[in-house]
């Protein structure tokens, strides 16, 4: 298995640090409704992880919550509640999303407000090797002393500088000095510290989550590829910095980053489709397949259109899955036996080379002709068995169920209703009737299929 690294720029193969795979990937502000950026995220790391375990590797796999945060204390401030109440309730809401996407849940949700205790410890040890400083009850991160810094984004200290847009403060000793903790301002929420009352910067609460839950060194570390820089740049320098050890993450993988007319999705711009919106027209499956067609370090363009064209393919997959009507009982054809073999290896083969889901994908699909094309000449159920556990067993990999959704299950037995009365007047030779029934179901986006044996349908979205 060779995975993409951010830091090195190249793909290297996956030997893990230890027996379990350690895995940590940024999580959200919860200041509202979280959108579909934040789903690609979501659905990208879980398809990872998935997949390792699916290999085989035990996996730890923590995300933090930033539950503190300029944005959450404004809008808090606006709504007149208290700002880790506003939280609370957005992680919740959150919750309810990835289960909608049928995110697996991480083995450890973290909030930074429960990290505050290592949080000030980190710091204190940054200050007492000297890469970090105290004042006016501020703490920055002394940049100068790490000379690897840079080394993720692939730019120097001066390139960097350079470029920089950061807000003038004369107390820093360089404009590119980073906040580890913020000193108290008047209403807002705060914590004892060495330095006086305050709260976290940004950026110290991974490195501190990191170190308390999976130690000093992981594996794998994930998030989206706006927070290169400055986010996990300056993870990698205070993390290091403070345990001495190098690396501090062996692998680094981002995800590309999802676009709404052009731009990339944001709260703070105000171009998003909320996750709630998005499974409210579309199903989890269909949403993760529209993520996992392109490759995760891609650049993705959502539209409704490409989201009901992944729909659609679903339905695909999800047909070749569902029995039909009139199937007995024979063995596997050899040609199948092979379809299905090769399906897994070329899977295997594709998610090995840095997670190409849009390959591994097209696996489900050959599978699913392939099955298709058994059934129409004439095998039956069990003969297509072995090859639809697999492509079951494929699709769950990549985190589709295959299942018919709450809208697919509302409507069965109307249709089924409907079918049974347009067999009745196809026996009774009213076949205008009975195609004018077909019509309006296909109108509806009701694919129905008459076969030998039986007739069947599926939702074609």
């Amino acid at each position: 298995m060779r995975i993409f690294n951010t830091l090195t720029g190249q793909k290297e193969e996956f030997v893990p640090i230890g027996e379990t795979v350690k895995m940590y990937v940024c999580g959200v502000t919860p200041y509202s409704d979280a959108h579909v950026g934040h789903a690609m995220s979501a659905i990208v790391f879980d398809t990872v992880r998935r997949y390792l375990e699916y290999r085989g590797y035990r996996v730890y796999f923590v995300q933090n919550f930033t539950d503190i945060d300029d944005k959450i204390i404004d809008r808090a401030n606006r709504l007149g509640i208290p700002a880790l109440d506003l939280a609370e309730r957005f992680i919740g809401s959150f919750y309810v999303d990835l289960a909608g996407l049928n995110i697996k849940p991480a083995t450890a949700y973290v909030r930074a407000t429960s990290e505050i205790p290592k949080i000030v410890e980190v710091i204190a040890a940054l200050i007492d090797k000297g890469y970090a400083y105290a004042v006016d009850g501020d703490v920055y991160f002394r940049v100068s002393r790490d000379p690897d810094y840079g080394k993720l984004s692939h730019r120097s200290l001066a390139d960097l500088e350079a470029g920089a847009r950061v807000e003038v403060d004369p107390r820093k000793e360089t404009p590119m000095d980073f906040a580890l903790w913020k000193a108290a301002k008047p209403g807002e929420p705060s914590w004892p510290s060495p330095w006086g009352h305050g709260r976290p910067g940004w950026h110290i609460e991974c490195s501190a989550i990191v170190l308390d839950q999976l130690g000093p060194q992981i594996d794998i570390h994930g998030g989206g590829a706006d927070l290169i820089f400055p986010h996990h740049e300056n993870e990698i320098a205070q993390s290091e910095s403070c345990t001495g050890l190098v690396p501090f993450v062996k692998y680094w993988m981002h995800n590309g980053l999802l676009q709404l007319g052009g731009e990339k999705m944001s709260k703070s711009l105000g171009n998003l489709v909320t996750i709630k919106e998005a499974l409210a027209q579309f199903s989890s499956d269909a949403l993760r397949a529209f993520v996992l067609t392109s490759h995760y370090r891609s650049p993705l363009s959502y539209t409704d259109e490409g989201v009901a064209g992944a729909e659609r393919g679903v339905a695909r997959l999800r047909a070749a899955v569902t029995p039909r009507p009139g199937e007995e009982i024979s063995g596997e054809p050899a040609e199948l036996a092979e379809a299905r073999q090769a399906a897994v290896e070329h899977f295997v083969a594709a998610m090995d080379d840095d997670f190409n889901t849009a390959s591994a994908l097209a696996q489900l699909f050959d599978l699913a002709k392939e099955i298709n094309r058994a059934r129409e000449s004439g095998v039956s159920a069990s003969g297509v068995a072995a090859a639809q556990k697999t492509l079951l067993q494929l699709a769950g990999v990549l985190g589709l169920t295959l299942e018919e959704s709450e809208r697919d299950l509302g409507a069965k037995p109307f249709v089924d209703l409907l079918l049974e009365v347009r067999q009745e007047l196809r026996g009774a030779k009213q076949y205008a009737l009975a195609d004018r029934i077909r019509k309006q179901l296909e109108e509806l986006g009701i694919v129905v299929e008459d076969r030998v044996g039986g007739t069947s349908w599926r939702m074609a979205r």
